[in-house]
């Protein structure tokens, strides 16, 4: 028998079965699908998390430890001094000092008064360009107001105290630590918990919040760009050693963190679990891998004797064989490429409803798209046709090997 009758005739038998054949191929379509779909939002997400902390990749974090170093006296803090130096380093683009602290802002509005608690930031303008924020409403203070009682809020600030009103906070009196301040501008929203922050200058923070005349909780620094990270943080470490008079790393009362090494481990993260995801979504063309079996044992069992007229007028187990396998692989081949179509259709359909709850699903997201590439999509036909073929060795080899008499008598 030839490959192109063989073809025809497994396409009749489809025809011919249209709901029977519609339903073996279901297991297939939902496996390929979802696993089409799945890599894809996967990956579409990797994408837009890569997209959101890129440009924070050349960043470099330094923070004190605990209180005590081993086997000496107590840690040193992060100093003005220590800034100094590490603006004296060439190869650092920016040194950024940043004092941090957990306060209650609040304001009053109609006789009634709003409540936050919220993180209070004290550093300088740049703060603003480094850590990649865009004001929403009003403006950023610049090095002019170093010394002014002026604040910026994050989002979830401003819809604590101002119902969410990004024009209503610009222009407004808060409290923070018995003081007032005038806001002058709004963030827009990155997600938490930066939407939960209180920006003012460093001077000011440390005059009227924080008290700490010298003394930093953070030093935020900005390499040339993120290959140079790595360098970068030698130089961070051998400038702090020698200030603080560290010579064992290990004993270190200051911690250098850089963003690129937790952008690689997200990056990771999310691949496993993108993996994972897809290969238990797999487990339904096992499904249909019995969905196939199921079938072709059912279309040996009715074509009995079908199959003892074919051998009688002289036709081979070979052709028998070959012909039950390409009736399952075009079956199985079928639910494949439906799969496909179907888990691209429903990946591009995510996109656009993504899009729609795009202010529902948070900033994160606001751009997210699914990404749909050809090799999940290529793996995923190419497995459904080896289910097709390993579910139909078995009804292939129990027709080949039916007698022609025995199948002849078959009622």
């Amino acid at each position: 028998m030839k490959l192109r009758e063989a073809l025809l005739i497994a396409l009749r038998g489809v025809r011919a079965h249209r709901l029977r054949s519609a339903l073996t191929m279901l297991g297939l379509i939902i496996g390929v699908s979802a696993v089409i779909l799945l890599v894809a939002l996967g990956d579409g997400v990797q994408r837009t998390v890569d997209a959101r902390i890129e440009p924070l990749a050349n960043l470099i974090s330094v923070v004190p430890t605990s209180d005590y170093i081993r086997g000496g006296g107590p840690a040193e803090n992060l100093t003005n001094a220590d800034v100094a130096a590490l603006r004296a380093a060439p190869d650092l683009l920016a040194v950024t000092p940043v004092l941090t602290k957990s306060e209650l802002i609040q304001t009053k509005i109609d006789r009634s008064i709003a409540l936050s608690q919220a993180s209070i930031v004290g550093s300088t303008a740049h703060w603003f360009e480094v850590n990649s924020r865009d004001p929403q409403a009003g403006s950023f203070f610049d090095e002019a107001d170093s010394n002014a009682r002026v604040v910026v809020l994050g989002p979830t600030v401003v819809t604590n105290l101002f119902g969410g009103n990004p024009g209503a906070a610009v222009g407004s009196r808060v409290q923070i630590a018995r003081q007032y301040f005038t806001v002058v501008g709004t963030m827009k929203p990155v997600g938490l918990p930066g939407d939960n922050e209180v920006i003012m200058p460093l001077n000011t923070a440390r005059n009227d919040v924080f008290g700490h005349k010298d003394i930093v909780n953070q030093v935020t620094i900005q390499a040339t760009s993120a290959t140079t990270v790595p360098a970068a943080e030698a130089t961070v470490n051998s400038i702090l050693d020698a200030r603080h008079h560290i010579h064992d790393p290990a004993a270190r009362d200051f911690q250098v963190q850089t963003f690129t090494a937790t952008l690689t481990r997200l990056t990771q993260i999310l691949r496993i679990l993108t993996l994972f995801i897809a290969a238990v979504a797999a487990i339904s063309l096992l499904v249909g891998a019995v969905g196939v079996l199921n079938i072709m044992l059912v279309s040996v069992t009715e074509r009995t004797r079908e199959i003892g007229i074919r051998k009688a007028i002289g036709a081979t187990r070979g052709a028998i064989l070959k012909q039950f396998l390409i009736e399952s692989i075009v079956l199985a081949g079928l639910g494949g490429i439906a799969g496909v179509g179907a888990g691209i259709g429903l990946a591009l359909l995510g996109g656009v409803v993504a899009h729609a709850l795009a202010s529902h699903l948070g900033p994160t997201f606001a751009g997210f798209t699914p990404i749909v590439t050809a090799p999940p999509a290529a793996v995923s036909f190419l497995i459904s046709l080896a289910i097709g073929l390993l579910a139909g060795v078995y009804p292939a080899y129990r027709a080949a090997r039916l007698r022609p008499i025995e199948a002849l008598r078959y009622e």
